[in-house]
C-alpha cells in the first residue's frame, strides 16, 4: 500500500480492467518503479552498437531517472554503468556522446575511471606535501559506480541490473521475437535522425498510448482518412507471455470501399494530400503490414509505419514529465530513392507529424482530466479482461498486459 501525495493511503483494488488514476500521480512510486522496475529483472534499451562502433567511444542515455553511460572499450567490448562519480556524485560524462576516449575523469574533483567504470586514481590521494589526502585504509578496487549486464540483438544494446532477467529471447518471448527481427535483423541500421520531446504526462500513459492501437484511427485524423490505419482493415495484437511486450501490425486495405469509419470525427474525405508520394509505399519484406509496432517492456517501441523506421524510448523526468527520444532508422544499402521515401514518411511521426502530435498532447489532456479523480479508475475492457494475443485492434489486451507485469514487479 503507497501513499498518495498526502496522507490518504490507496490500493490498487479490482483487476486489471480498472487502473486506478492515482497510480499516475504518486510521488513515492516512482522511486518504487525504480527500484522495482528499472533496476529490475527488466531488459532497459540503451542505444545502438552503430553509435559506439570503435573502441573509446561512448555514449549517455537514462536507465528510469538513472544516468548512465554507455561505451566500448579498448578490446572492444561492451560495458555499461551509472554517470555518477562515487565521490561526491557528479556527473561523470557531460555530453551525450564521445570519441576515442581513454579514460573519463570527474571534472569535480578530477577522480579518473577506465572505460569499464572502474575507479583508477584519485587526485591528492596522498593529500600534498605528506599533509591531507584519504585515509590509507582506502581502497580503489571497492568504490565505483553500479555496472549493468549488457546483451546486444541485432546491433540493439540493452542492459539490466540485475541478475534474474532471462536471456533476451526469452524476455522478448517466442512471437514478439520475430516480428520484431521483421524490422531490424538482416540489414544494417543508420541513424538518419534523432530529437527528444517533453511529454507534459506520466511515462505510463506513453506506455499505454504505444500499446493502444485501438485509439489509432479515431484519435489520428490523417490514419484513417488515408486509410493508412484503420481497424476494418485486417492485423492484430500479439502479447507475450510476461503480459509486458506486444506487436500491432495492421495491414494494407483490402476493400475499395470502406464505410466503417462513415460518420466519424476521424475521417474527412474532403481532405487531399499535394503531394501523394507520402502514401507511396514498398512492401519491404513483403507482408502486406502498413503499420507494424512493437513495443518492449518497460519503455521501448521499434515501430515501422509505411517505409519510415523508429525506435522510440522514453524516460519518467518527473511524476508527470517524461522524455520522449525518438531515433530515426534506414538501412545502410538503401538505394536513394529508398532513402528519400523514408525521410518522407518520416513527416508522420514526431512533436509536429502528421500522427504523432496527438500522441504529444492527449496525455496532458488525461493528466489535466484526472487532476482530483485519484480516488477513481479508467476502464480497460475493450477486447475483454485478459492479456493473450487477439485477431483484432479492437482491444486494450496489450495495455493490460503492461499493467500486470507492472504490478506483480511494483508489488500494487
Amino acid at each position: 500500500m503507497l501513499k498518495n501525495r498526502g496522507s490518504e493511503e490507496h490500493s490498487w483494488q479490482g483487476d486489471l480492467t480498472r487502473v486506478p488514476f492515482w497510480v499516475y500521480q504518486d510521488e513515492a512510486l516512482m522511486k518504487e518503479e525504480q527500484r522495482r522496475v528499472f533496476e529490475g529483472p527488466v531488459w532497459n534499451f540503451l542505444c545502438l552498437e552503430s553509435e559506439i562502433a570503435e573502441p573509446g567511444d561512448w555514449r549517455t542515455t537514462s536507465v528510469g531517472q538513472m544516468p548512465v553511460v554507455v561505451v566500448r572499450d579498448a578490446e572492444g567490448n561492451l560495458t555499461a554503468f551509472e554517470n555518477r562519480c562515487v565521490h561526491r556524485g557528479a556527473l561523470i560524462c557531460l555530453d551525450n556522446e564521445g570519441k576515442g576516449a581513454e579514460d573519463f575523469q570527474c571534472v569535480y574533483h578530477a577522480w579518473r575511471y577506465d572505460l569499464r567504470g572502474n575507479l583508477k586514481s584519485v587526485a591528492f590521494q596522498r593529500g600534498v606535501r605528506g599533509q591531507g589526502g584519504m585515509d590509507a585504509a582506502f581502497r580503489l578496487d571497492e568504490h565505483g559506480p553500479r555496472k549493468m549486464r549488457l546483451t546486444s540483438l541485432h546491433g540493439l544494446i540493452f542492459g539490466t541490473f540485475s541478475e534474474a532477467t532471462p536471456d533476451i529471447e526469452t524476455y522478448l518471448g517466442p512471437e514478439v521475437l520475430p516480428r520484431l527481427e521483421r524490422v531490424v535483423a538482416g540489414r544494417r541500421l543508420e541513424i538518419i535522425g534523432r530529437f527528444t520531446e517533453v511529454l507534459p504526462n506520466n511515462w505510463k500513459m506513453y506506455a499505454e498510448n504505444v500499446r493502444d492501437s485501438y485509439h489509432a484511427s479515431l484519435l489520428h485524423l490523417f490514419f484513417a482518412t488515408f486509410k493508412i490505419n484503420r481497424l476494418s482493415q485486417g492485423g492484430g495484437i500479439v502479447v507475450s507471455p510476461n503480459g509486458g511486450n506486444s506487436v500491432s501490425s495492421t495491414i494494407a486495405p483490402t476493400e475499395a470501399n470502406d464505410t466503417a469509419y462513415d460518420g466519424m470525427r476521424s475521417v474527412d474525405d474532403e481532405f487531399r494530400l499535394r503531394d501523394e508520394s507520402l502514401l507511396d509505399v514498398v512492401d519491404e519484406h513483403p507482408d502486406l503490414i502498413r503499420q507494424h509496432i512493437v513495443t518492449v517492456y518497460p519503455n521501448f517501441v521499434v515501430q515501422k509505419t509505411q517505409n519510415a523506421m523508429a525506435l522510440r524510448f522514453f524516460t519518467p523526468r518527473g511524476v508527470d514529465r517524461t522524455d520522449l527520444e525518438w531515433i530515426y532508422l534506414g538501412y545502410a544499402d538503401d538505394t536513394p530513392e529508398m532513402r528519400q521515401r523514408r525521410l518522407r514518411h518520416l513527416n508522420l511521426g514526431g512533436p509536429a507529424g502528421f500522427v504523432s502530435m496527438e500522441d504529444g498532447c492527449v496525455g496532458g489532456f488525461v493528466e489535466r482530466g484526472i487532476a482530483t479523480a485519484s480516488d477513481e479508475a479508467s476502464i480497460m475492457q475493450m477486447g475483454g479482461s485478459g492479456t493473450t494475443s487477439q485477431e483484432t485492434r479492437a482491444t486494450e489486451a496489450a495495455i493490460r498486459g503492461f499493467w500486470g507485469l507492472w504490478r506483480d514487479m511494483v508489488g500494487v
